[in-house]
């Protein structure tokens, strides 16, 4: 009996101490918070341990801020959900010795990365294939865009049948080097303001470039037929009207792949795409905003804070998440996906406070333009633990660099001591 009595009260004091312990960590982290460099700006942050549910730190978490590219999380998590194992990467029905054809807004056909033939191979098996290309509803840029960026690689126009990434790729070795060969005898070799006209596949390289140029080209349907045309070697046709019946679906690249490049360049075309593949299967027609209406009335319709969500990448400054549902959403993702696969699609975030030989500790989504700084995702503790958390910096002056000091010691202090 007094035995029994002596391990109750030792197990009594051992929770004691760590319910001491845990209240210190946190009464630590809200001091860590009200450093100066915090006050002149909007500041919101939630860490969350989700085996305890336990809520370590809660600061303006239900708060709305700009998340730039953290909403990637949201297109990942609807990507998880709706899209199989392999890209869907179009869609055909055979009639009468004709390929009818029409895209499912699958990314990776002659992109640069991903170098897959399969739909290549499979539509050089056919003499005669008609391009159906009226199957997409949203509009080329998304709302809120900034216009002036029209000609930076990280803002292509979204389509339903992208080819080369949307991006013309100009370097130069011993000679001039384009692709889509399509644009050699369009590109003037002058250092110039831009690197395309506004209106018109136009481009510029300045011969004293070093490195590569990428910037968008213009889509349009005869655009997209001529490109084809030119890597297939023979002749397709627009066609108008896609014939009744069921359709059959090719496949392309894992998945995952996409997903992982997506997340860890921060690839906003891939991001836009994925939403256009998404709404693929869910409708004939093509629709980013089908299917984020789907995802916020069913498998998001309790976020506590209903975000404003208007396009895939977050280059939009009229997206508006709490940190609380990005907390919700990789809560969700941690019970649903395996950890290993999970972790995976996320950039491990160097602390600028430690050696470069430091164990990673950080899986998380960064999410940046001028002025804001967020950073969603897993944090894994000494002693084993996963911890997710948002912590999101809007409208601050200082410069990014000592906002990531500060943000990485309570990480640190996280990391250590809980």
């Amino acid at each position: 009996m007094r035995k029994s009595i002596l391990i109750f009260l030792a197990a009594c004091f051992l929770i004691a101490c760590s319910s001491t312990k845990y209240g210190q960590l946190k009464k630590q982290s809200s001091q860590l918070l009200k450093n100066a460099i915090f006050e002149n700006q909007f500041l919101g942050v939630l860490v969350y341990h989700p085996e305890k549910k336990d809520t370590i730190i809660n600061y303006n978490s239900r708060k709305y801020f700009t998340p730039a590219s953290n909403t990637k999380i949201v297109t990942l998590y609807t990507s998880l959900l709706t899209l199989p194992d392999r890209i869907p990467a179009l869609k055909y029905i055979d009639i009468n010795d004709t390929l009818y054809i029409q895209g499912t807004g699958d990314p990776t056909l002659l992109h640069p990365y991903f170098k897959d033939s399969t739909t290549l191979q499979f539509l050089k098996k056919y003499k005669n294939i008609a391009l159906f290309l009226n199957n997409f509803e949203s509009e080329r840029f998304g709302p809120g865009w900034a216009w002036e960026d029209y000609e930076f690689y990280y803002q292509p126009e979204r389509n339903s049948f992208p080819i080369y990434g949307n991006v013309a790729t100009i370097f130069k070795s011993d000679s001039l080097h384009v692709i889509p060969n399509y644009f050699a005898n369009k590109v003037t070799a002058i250092d110039y303001i831009k690197m395309r006209e506004d209106y018109s596949n136009t481009f510029y390289f300045n011969p004293q470039r070093k490195d590569t140029l990428e910037t968008p080209f213009i889509i349009d349907s005869l655009l997209t037929k001529a490109l084809l045309e030119e890597v297939l070697h023979k002749k397709i046709r627009i066609t108008n009207s896609f014939p009744a019946g069921e359709k059959s679906t090719l496949y392309s690249v894992a998945s995952d792949s996409v997903y992982k490049r997506m997340m860890k360049v921060s690839d906003n075309f891939l991001a836009e795409q994925l939403l256009v593949l998404s709404s693929s299967t869910l409708s004939e027609s093509l629709s980013i905003e089908k299917v984020q209406e789907n995802m916020l009335k069913n498998q998001l319709s309790d976020l506590s804070q209903p975000p404003r969500w208007v396009d895939g990448s977050g280059l939009s400054r009229y997206n508006l998440f709490s940190p609380a549902s990005f907390v919700y959403i990789l809560d969700k993702m941690y019970a649903e996906q395996p950890r290993e696969r999970l972790l995976n699609f996320f950039p491990i975030q160097k602390s600028p406070n430690s050696e470069a030989s430091e164990k990673p500790y950080i899986y998380a989504k960064s999410g940046s333009f001028g002025n804001n700084y967020n950073l969603s995702g897993y944090l894994l503790t000494k002693s084993g633990k996963v911890l997710i958390f948002s912590f999101m910096n809007n409208h601050y002056k200082v410069p990014t660099s000592e906002l990531k000091k500060r943000m990485f010691a309570i990480f640190e202090n996280l990391k250590d001591n809980y």
